[in-house]
């Protein structure tokens, strides 16, 4: 079966890497491209890199460029594309709605209002096939929701990077996530693609700065959404993401206190909750995650330490934020709700060197 899809947003990086795995999906067809300021303009003017596709026209994003598709996915920024999905169901579209801004993903209202300002659209299933809950159903209950949604919000990248970092730790109880410490090497392309000069070359290169640091950044409410759904009771997170001189990826680490009675025997046990799942892999200790293996593919290594002096744990998760962290998950996501197999054209072998 064949399915007809619409991007908007397709200028921007997220847009374009949508873009570059739906190219090579065989069961979707990519008929429509929208954008804002470089509407009329040909798709491999903005992006040379996605040769297959270089011959469509960017359009208006509106109801009626994206009405019509099976699937139209939103790589917008936060705020709009809960307008442009409205519109949509307004005009009695059925399209499979993926969006990959963060105007969907948030359970609490005050949450949203808080992070975000303005008020807050309704939470859609969330696209982390992967995300564990507490209780029977495990790793299965977010798939199931996937099956059978018709609105799916995409993680933000740093949400995927800590949460798979973290949760099965959480979900086994092995550690105090109220005193949860996340430190986050951030690529520059998580930034979007808009011209600000502190993103400049310039700026960048030999240059590392933190962001979103005291508690402001706007991941922080979603982390914590996700720990609770893996069992946390009152998680906090202490949040710091830095931009690193690299294009892509995420390498995230976190600190959580051990519980009384966890060790490292059982922190490797709880980790294997991640055996069957296709594009995760745990390294063994000592083996330390890095983002050069990840870059271009949907997979995320992950890896957690015992450090026994301080009694704490130490998980770490790398990750491509434009892969694994957006674009993958999205196309990961659109596959199980289509009935699809899940890892249809999401690429899982990088780039060397």
């Amino acid at each position: 079966m064949s399915f007809t899809a619409a991007v908007a947003g397709a200028s921007g990086y997220a847009g374009g890497e949508v873009l570059r795995l739906l190219a090579t999906h065989p069961d979707i067809r990519v008929t429509t491209v929208t954008a804002a300021s470089s509407a009329g303009r040909r798709l491999g003017d903005v992006h040379p890199h996605l040769a297959p596709l270089a011959e469509l026209v960017i359009e208006e994003t509106s109801p009626q460029t994206l009405g019509g598709h099976d699937l139209v996915f939103l790589a917008l920024p936060h705020g709009h594309s809960a307008q442009v999905a409205e519109a949509l169901e307004r005009a009695g579209d059925d399209a499979l709605i993926i969006d990959l801004a963060a105007d969907h993903r948030l359970a609490d209202p005050e949450e949203w209002r808080r992070y975000y300002g303005g008020e807050p659209a309704d939470p859609w299933t969330y696209g982390m096939p992967e995300l564990l809950h507490a209780g029977e159903d495990t790793a299965r209950a977010q798939r199931a929701g996937l099956a059978r949604t018709r609105r799916v919000a995409v993680p933000g990248c740093n949400v995927t990077a800590v949460t798979l970092a973290l949760q099965p730790a959480v979900l086994a109880g092995l550690v105090d996530a109220s005193s949860t410490c996340a430190t986050l090497a951030v690529g520059y392309s998580g930034a979007g693609r808009a011209a600000k000069p502190h993103l400049l070359a310039s700026e960048a290169l030999g240059n590392l700065a933190p962001y979103g640091v005291g508690g402001s950044h706007r991941h922080i409410p979603e982390i914590l959404q996700n720990l609770r759904t893996a069992g946390a009771a009152d998680p906090q997170v202490a949040f710091t993401p830095v931009l690193v001189p690299v294009s892509r990826g995420i390498l995230a680490t976190v600190v959580a206190p051990l519980a009384a009675g966890a060790d490292a025997d059982a922190i490797a046990d709880a980790y294997r909750v991640y055996d069957d799942e296709p594009l995760l892999e745990v390294l063994p200790t000592g083996v330390w995650p890095a983002t050069a293996p990840v870059i271009g593919t949907g997979r995320a290594l992950v890896c957690a330490a015992v450090d026994r002096r301080s009694g704490t744990l130490i998980a770490l998760c790398a990750l491509d934020n434009l892969g694994k962290g957006t674009a993958g998950a999205a196309i990961q996501s659109a596959n199980l709700a289509l009935g699809l197999p899940e890892c249809t054209a999401v690429p899982t072998i990088g780039v060397a060197p």
